[in-house]
């Protein structure tokens, strides 16, 4: 009966063990060889708990992002040290780690439905639809945030809580209620250079030779009881460097660049 264990999402561990095992030798070398992954913090990987941790960060890619944050726990949980060498560190990887994403993104193709097997949390998107802001929110859907209760509960879970791969947007109070809700142990991580390395999607490399930048920070502070949502959004924005205060420090080719790149993206696809 062992092949056929299942986590409490009905995914038999066999299967999504092998996915992961697959998925991480064909993109490795986006991380190392192509491109260089430099690592911060990989020692606070290894002192976290079983469950509840939620991971939150920005967001650059639809799914390089997730990629590289599965080689980097898994790498840091058999011992390596800031560094994903030998990817020997997937034969055996941790499978109770999931990650939230937009139902309608997971579902746009044969290929993120293999990659949602993996441990994806579908969650429908009640500010946004098919890429564009809506004016008439939907109610949130009570299925979803359950899920992610059950996947903390199971594990560890990862979301990006601005709900979007630009830079600066607001993060979704959301977060904060689940965050207050579920008392998880939070870690904040900042990633940078993806953009620079492959494209919307996460799926195509669009340059060679981009120092991708990982930085894991220690868990933040938070008084579940006292602190207002108001105040663990704002949390959440200063952990992931993307409060509003952050803009005065970035550079203005940085900012012309990214700017340029949101004006000619939608010619890309």
């Amino acid at each position: 009966m062992g092949l056929l264990k299942r986590n409490p999402f009905g995914h038999i561990l066999f299967i999504k063990r092998w996915l992961i095992r697959i998925f991480g030798a064909v993109t490795h070398r986006r991380y190392r060889g192509f491109n260089e992954l430099n690592i911060e913090g990989s020692e606070i990987i290894r002192n976290l708990p079983h469950t509840n941790v939620l991971f939150i960060s920005n967001h650059q890619t639809y799914f390089a992002d997730v990629v590289a944050m599965f080689h980097v726990f898994n790498a840091s949980l058999k011992g390596r040290e800031d560094n994903i060498k030998n990817v020997l560190y997937l034969w055996y990887p941790k499978l109770n780690i999931y990650y939230v994403a937009a139902k309608e993104t997971m579902q746009a193709g044969l290929l993120p439905r293999i990659m949602a097997y993996a441990g994806a949390i579908t969650v429908e998107r009640t500010w946004r639809a098919k890429g564009k802001d809506v004016v008439d929110k939907k109610d949130v859907n009570p299925n979803d945030t359950e899920n992610i209760k059950i996947a903390l509960k199971d594990g560890w879970v990862i979301t990006f809580p601005q709900g979007t791969t630009k830079s600066f947007k607001p993060v979704r109070k959301g977060t904060a209620h689940i965050i207050k809700e579920h008392r998880p142990i939070v870690v904040p991580i900042v990633i940078d250079g993806f953009r620079r390395s492959f494209d919307k999607k996460g799926l195509r490399m669009k340059k060679k030779g981009i120092l991708q930048s990982f930085i894991i920070k220690e868990p933040l502070e938070i008084d579940y009881d006292n602190d207002s949502i108001d105040e663990i959004v704002e949390k959440v924005e200063y952990a992931i460097e993307q409060h509003c205060s952050f803009l005065k420090v970035i550079p203005v080719e940085e900012i012309e660049e990214e700017e340029k790149l949101n004006k000619f993206r939608k010619w890309e696809y």
